[in-house]
């Protein structure tokens, strides 16, 4: 047994199925950091102004982050235990299904998830992400997503709590095409092509591949593909330029020219789906409720057919205590109060210094999900936790989706 797995099995074994997780950040050189996230104002640009500020915390990650003159480790979470940290990734690798559930392991050989939280002071790119056909020609995978906006992250809206998505019926594909020809003559004015939804704390959407969207400035929780895929098709933000290699950097060099190819690279029918909401909406459904505890369900249904992810928000009032049986792994962050699960502390801090440890995430193995977990609420206000699901984990949960 190598040492990672010898510390993960006795972690696992010392906890009852649970590895604690410590917080993963990403910055973004092109985004402006919102400065929710908790983290000490003075540390948003604490891997140098070069980098960017910090606008993301992955959760249970796996993937790395795709950015430029990025540390090897970015993007991926790493497990705290008997003195030692690990990447979680390497936990996967070594103890396969005991981790993640046989079925996972078997179909994609790793975590193919993950989830974040997405911070920033006003609206990003109009943008795509390649579905998984797109993203192999260049070696990746593609990236369908989720969002939603939890209520205690979010008590200011920041500049511009709305998400432009798709394109307007009735656009042609011309129109977009000549956007993307005037990308260094000003603004392309792409977003005149499209529609913006007001973002309302305690509800979400599905994002499929290949349809565009300009995320506004609410904090996401953002259940999604194992994969850091994009390409952005508006070139300028609140002034600020977007450089054309973000457009092509996720296309096949050779394509990079061909504003045609580009738009072509966009499912056509979901962007100008006037029904687009119906499919995409997504309000919280409970799950189940006891004395002092209601949990819901926040990311379900499918996307192109398939249930690649879902999320849940347990709450539970002061005193409350609950034990509840999950499909399969998952990766849990607290966003209110403190308590216990299983025997683990949680508490969601106020404030956290960049590099310092918090006790407000974990892993759960597929077993003991399934098995049960045990909260509890030891603290004075509600216990809040979100957490997120791989593929396929959730037959029982609420049919929706594109």
């Amino acid at each position: 047994m190598s040492n990672v797995a010898s510390l993960a099995a006795a972690a696992l074994s010392e906890t009852d199925g649970l590895l604690r997780l410590a917080p993963n950040w990403v910055p973004r050189s092109f985004l402006q950091p919102g400065r929710r996230l908790k983290l000490h104002p003075d540390h948003y640009y604490a891997l140098g102004m070069h980098r960017g500020g910090i606008d993301e915390r992955w959760f249970g990650s796996t993937t790395e982050a795709a950015n430029d003159n990025r540390n090897w480790d970015e993007g991926l979470s790493y497990c705290v235990a008997g003195g030692e940290k690990f990447l979680l990734r390497d936990v996967v690798a070594e103890l396969k299904g005991e981790i993640i559930g046989d079925a996972i392991w078997d179909k994609y050989g790793k975590w193919p998830v993950y989830s974040k939280f997405f911070d920033n002071m006003g609206p990003i790119p109009h943008h795509m992400h390649q579905n998984a056909e797109q993203a192999a020609l260049v070696g990746q995978e593609g990236k369908p997503e989720s969002y939603y906006f939890p209520p205690q992250m979010n008590a200011i809206g920041n500049n511009f709590p709305y998400t432009f998505m798709g394109l307007e019926p009735g656009t042609t594909k011309q129109q977009v095409v000549d956007c993307l020809d005037r990308w260094n003559d000003g603004e392309n004015g792409i977003i005149d092509l499209s529609k913006a939804y007001r973002l309302k704390p305690g509800t979400g959407w599905l994002i499929p591949p290949c349809v565009l969207h300009a995320p506004g400035s609410l904090v996401t929780y953002e259940p999604q593909w194992g994969s850091d895929v994009f390409g952005m098709y508006q070139n300028l933000v609140e002034g600020r330029e977007v450089p054309r290699a973000l457009l092509t950097k996720d296309f096949p060099e050779e394509f990079h020219d061909d504003n045609q190819y580009l738009v072509d690279a966009l499912d056509w029918d979901k962007n100008v789906d006037p029904n687009y909401k119906d499919s995409n909406y997504l309000e919280p459904i409970v799950s189940e409720q006891g004395d002092g505890y209601c949990d819901k369900w926040i990311v379900y249904g499918k996307v192109n057919g398939e249930q690649l992810f879902t999320a849940k928000e347990l709450t539970l009032q002061p005193g409350a205590k609950c034990t509840i049986k999950d499909g399969g792994a998952f990766s849990l962050i607290t966003t209110q109060g403190s308590g216990l699960i299983e025997q683990v502390t949680l508490d969601s801090p106020v404030m956290i210094l960049f590099g310092a440890m918090t006790e407000d995430e974990v892993f759960v193995t597929a077993k003991k999900a399934q098995s049960g977990v045990t909260y509890e609420n030891t603290g004075t206000e509600p216990l809040v936790t979100l957490r997120y699901f791989g593929p396929d984990a959730q037959p029982e949960a609420p049919a929706n989706g594109a």
